[in-house]
């Protein structure tokens, strides 16, 4: 079917071919006012300015008038714990008091008590937990989305998650992508036999989650007192021996080594980057690795927020991501992270949108399918209740400004 969207205000992130963006590029985003779309068979077939439509309007098109909404491509969430069996609100309780994070994990808590939640639930109540939870999510504006293991931190433990994610790509109407994150943390049983709980990745999970298909990457939380530079690489280079590409969970509470153990590698991407100096800013800027910056969970553990513009004055390639888990960022709202990124990073809002859609795409290696109103593209779109300008969206950071969803061409 052809759908004509018309009498747009502003239609953003408009690009001819599509590539992803470094330092200066970011705040690049290309705006046509007083816009249309032209949709065929769920992608996007066209685009321009009213007074060019003529063309584009037949009898068997259906024209969708959106009254003045700005319409933009839907977030690309690329970095997502969405599977998770219960919250951990008494956790938050615990760091208001003092505790820190990793006070908490040496208790017991954080991702070990996560663990140990989700192995005691099935995986249909599972599955029907993260299910309402990407409709949700979908309903914000995320049109292709991230979910990683971790939380089973055993062989049935973690192919239960994967089982579930895949269940979600299946069902799902938007892409969704799937990490292997077994190197969460070292379960109890392993806290004085870290080589033993190496071994079993290794040698019974990776090659169990690969015979099912059930992962795109490999993902390592490489950080003082979790996975060490040298253990996260040799976890990696196992999962990329069964076909696996990398991801890394990389200096978020300290100079780990994550960063330039991901550039060695060929990381797709690192993720976090709350604490970094000028040898892994460097690192990461003379690479073609993405740094995937996650601000609602810096701010929701009160640290320090990424240096984004050190990242983008540097030549990065910075993409913004969600990190939606129970228990350092648990909410998935993108719209939060644009506007977050904005007021405490000091991103443009042109950079912020450019970084939580066409890079954020590309961190999930999905940059020729989504992320830029681009012919041939899903047209994955969010539009906007009226605004006056894009600056306006992270500027009102407290209100619900999506009025709907388009995916794949049709209403959600």
């Amino acid at each position: 079917m052809d759908r004509l969207l018309t009498n747009i205000h502003q239609l953003a992130g408009v690009r001819a071919e599509s590539k992803l963006l470094r330092g200066k590029e970011l705040a690049d985003l290309e705006i046509i006012n007083n816009a249309f779309v032209h949709i065929r068979d769920g992608r996007i077939a066209g685009y321009g300015e009213m007074s060019s439509i003529g063309r584009f309007e037949h009898e068997d098109t259906e024209t969708i008038d959106a009254k003045g909404a700005t319409v933009l491509p839907c977030w690309c969430d690329s970095h997502t714990h969405l599977v998770f069996a219960a919250s951990r609100e008494e956790e938050f309780v615990d760091k208001l008091k003092g505790i820190s994070y990793a006070e908490i994990a040496a208790k017991g808590g954080g991702i070990l008590n996560s663990a140990r939640r989700l192995n005691d639930t099935p995986e249909d109540l599972l599955f029907e937990q993260a299910w309402n939870r990407l409709q949700e999510l979908m309903k914000l504006g995320t049109g292709a989305i991230e979910i990683k293991s971790g939380y089973g931190l055993s062989v049935e433990g973690e192919l239960k998650m994967l089982r579930v994610i895949r269940r979600l790509k299946e069902k799902a109407p938007i892409p969704v992508k799937a990490s292997f994150l077994g190197a969460h943390a070292f379960p109890t049983e392993y806290k004085e036999d870290r080589q033993g709980y190496i071994d079993l990745i290794i040698h019974n999970m990776i090659p169990a989650l690969t015979a099912e298909n059930l992962a795109d990457y490999i993902d390592v939380f490489c950080e003082t007192g979790f996975f060490s530079a040298a253990e996260t690489e040799t976890i990696c280079r196992a999962g990329m021996k069964a076909g696996l590409k990398v991801k890394i969970h990389a200096n978020q509470l300290s100079l780990s080594g994550g960063v330039q153990t991901g550039v060695k590698l060929g990381a797709v991407s690192v993720d976090h980057l709350e604490t970094m100096d000028d040898a892994a800013i460097g690192s990461l800027a003379g690479s073609d690795t993405i740094g995937t910056l996650l601000p609602t969970a810096a701010f929701f553990l009160r640290m320090p927020l990424q240096p984004a513009r050190q990242l983008i004055d540097a030549g990065s390639a910075v993409a913004l991501a969600s990190d939606y888990n129970p228990g350092s960022s648990p909410s998935g709202n993108m719209n939060l992270v644009v506007s977050m990124s904005c007021i405490q990073m000091r991103m443009l809002p042109a950079e912020a949108i450019n970084a939580a859609t066409i890079n954020g795409a590309y961190a999930m290696e999905l940059g020729d399918e989504l992320g830029s109103i681009t012919i041939g593209k899903k047209a994955n779109l969010i539009l906007t209740k009226p605004v006056p300008s894009l600056a306006y969206l992270p500027y009102a950071f407290g209100s619900n400004l999506v009025d709907r969803v388009m995916i794949n061409g049709d209403f959600i």
